[in-house]
């Protein structure tokens, strides 16, 4: 990215960048841990697996379950339904995140969300959190055919917002989110404070993110560099 970079958009992965979900993550999965009589697992290898996914969480308490079992599926489901009904207990923006979007909403650049969360989870969520007529845009994976690292969900974004690709900043905290921005020619940013997988932590720069931030105040500055 130059100091020239004509920015129109800075478009956000969800879970571990814009807002942080852990908690209620963390608390559904040691309980389902307690219910089913095994080990509670530890809160960090939970986050690293909130962006894989409601099968991967179901998995770290039922390792055994293949991922096309119908038992799988059936504690899957559960899971679903205990998030659903308590989608924003102890979730939140990050720390400092608001003020970072208010300034963009005051400086007329759109922020807006790609993401691999179901619509109907996504929408609840931005809705508890009173940003759902504040975001600009929305793709999740019901509106592709394709979703990240597939370049696919990025360019419907910016289409929606009446822009190219090249326009918008792509913010996210996993290897997939990295790689669907730079397909699509976004200039990209690794939310280190995100909920980074364990295996991938060693070498961020390996991801090729064009800039790497370790909070969402480092992330504004680095922002307000293209204002």
């Amino acid at each position: 990215m130059t100091k020239n970079f004509d920015l129109k958009a800075v478009l956000f992965d969800l879970d571990g960048t814009l807002i942080d979900t852990a908690a209620d993550f963390i608390r559904i999965i040691q309980q389902m841990c307690r219910e089913q009589g095994v080990a509670v697992i530890d809160a960090d290898a939970i986050r690293s697996q909130v962006s894989e996914g409601a099968t991967a969480m179901v998995r770290l308490v039922l390792p055994e379950l293949t991922k096309d079992s119908a038992e799988l599926q059936k504690y899957r489901q559960s899971f679903l339904d205990i998030y659903s009904a308590n989608i924003c207990v102890d979730t939140t923006l990050f720390a400092g995140m608001d003020e970072l979007l208010q300034d963009l909403e005051q400086r007329g650049i759109a922020w807006g969300i790609v993401t691999n969360k179901p619509r109907y989870l996504s929408e609840a969520l931005l809705k508890a959190l009173d940003l759902d007529k504040r975001c600009a845009v929305l793709v999740c994976p019901d509106d592709v055919k394709n979703t990240k690292p597939d370049p696919e969900p990025m360019y419907l974004a910016a289409k929606q917002l009446g822009l190219d690709s090249t326009q918008c900043i792509y913010v996210g905290d996993h290897p997939r989110d990295i790689d669907a921005g730079r397909a699509a020619k976004m200039p990209t940013i690794l939310a280190a404070y995100g909920f980074l997988p364990i295996e991938s932590r060693d070498d961020l720069d390996a991801w090729q993110a064009d800039k790497i931030v370790h909070d969402v105040t480092e992330l504004h500055q680095h922002i307000k560099t293209f204002y």
